[in-house]
């Protein structure tokens, strides 16, 4: 059955560029949309067979987004790399970048079983999971490499947030006015954090907990592994605690991640990403606050921010 109110919320011309990719005799009869995401409109396409069966794909739209057109562009690049390679990605349906046949630029990509996790519970077995699946990302060798990374933040945007560490903060912000360290070039996911990764909800008791899924490519770069990994312990210390980034970079080496050498670099990266949260703050809090977690205020996290640059420089002493 036709769900007309929810359908409705997918354009008009969006709808018929749909159809297009569809099989024959296929037809959308559900739609719900997907939170969580920042800049785009997510949904989930519930598509009719004619056999009787359903299958999902999902739609992401960019409404009024600078650059829409590099990161549905970047986004097809890296799903159509991923194909085969074993890391579970979405499979890319369309693609109109440019909103030649839709209202807005969009992307149409199959669904993955399983769901975000975001709860304090269950983290420690989900951390290694997070860090293989990080190394196996880092460890592709795509025949065309993806563009080159760019820097989230400068020294002179960061935000450093109310009550901080003022001196802790100022030397973090002089770590970055240095040159970036040299580095081997890895095939980045860019974004990579729990937000991202979707997990088997209910797999067997004596089996664990289980990725199902990696999304959001739209940032795909190259660049240091470093980077990568600094970013998923930035989204850990401030949705877990300080801690769990910290631990973070130790997971990934477990799992056979190489970083930088020296401390001076690996402490480079992980202030770099750590300071670009500082501009980002309310952003990033608010649809963790609609994932569940109500007490992940924009203080609350400020704090876990400045906590967490803190640890980092005290690290180094």
């Amino acid at each position: 059955m036709t769900n007309h109110d929810e359908a409705a919320a997918v354009r008009p011309l969006t709808l018929a560029w749909v159809s297009r990719h569809l099989e024959v005799g296929e037809r959308i009869v559900r739609t719900e949309a997907l939170h969580g995401g920042i800049t785009a409109e997510m949904r989930r396409l519930t598509i009719g067979r004619p056999d009787g069966g359903t299958r999902d794909l999902v739609l992401r739209t960019f409404v009024n987004v600078e650059h829409a057109e590099d990161w549905l562009n970047g986004e097809a690049s890296a799903l159509t790399l991923l194909t085969g390679t074993g890391v579970p990605a979405p499979g890319l349906v369309a693609v109109d970048p440019t909103a030649a046949h839709c209202e807005y630029p969009s992307l149409l990509m199959t669904h993955l079983a399983g769901r975000t996790v975001l709860d304090d519970e269950g983290l420690e077995m989900r951390v290694p999971l997070l860090a293989r699946q990080l190394v196996a990302i880092h460890a592709l060798r795509p025949a065309e490499r993806p563009r080159e990374y760019v820097a989230w933040t400068t020294a002179d945007t960061v935000v450093t947030p109310k009550g901080a560490d003022a001196a802790a903060w100022a030397a973090a912000i002089d770590v970055i006015r240095r040159p970036a360290p040299r580095y081997e070039g890895r095939f980045l996911h860019r974004d990579f954090q729990p937000g991202n990764v979707l997990f088997d909800v209910s797999p067997p008791e004596s089996a664990g907990p289980r990725i199902t899924g990696v999304v959001d490519w739209a940032a795909t770069s190259w660049g240091p592994a470093d980077l990568d990994v600094a970013h998923c312990s930035t989204n850990l210390a401030l949705l877990h605690g300080p801690a769990w980034g910290l631990r973070f970079a130790e997971a990934y080496e477990e799992a056979g991640g190489v970083l930088a050498a020296a401390a001076s670099e690996r402490l480079y990266w992980q202030v770099r990403d750590g300071l670009a949260f500082s501009e980002e703050v309310q952003l990033v809090a608010q649809p963790w606050r609609e994932a569940g977690r109500a007490e992940l205020t924009t203080r609350a996290v400020e704090e876990r921010l400045d906590a967490y640059v803190t640890a980092l420089m005290d690290a180094l002493g």
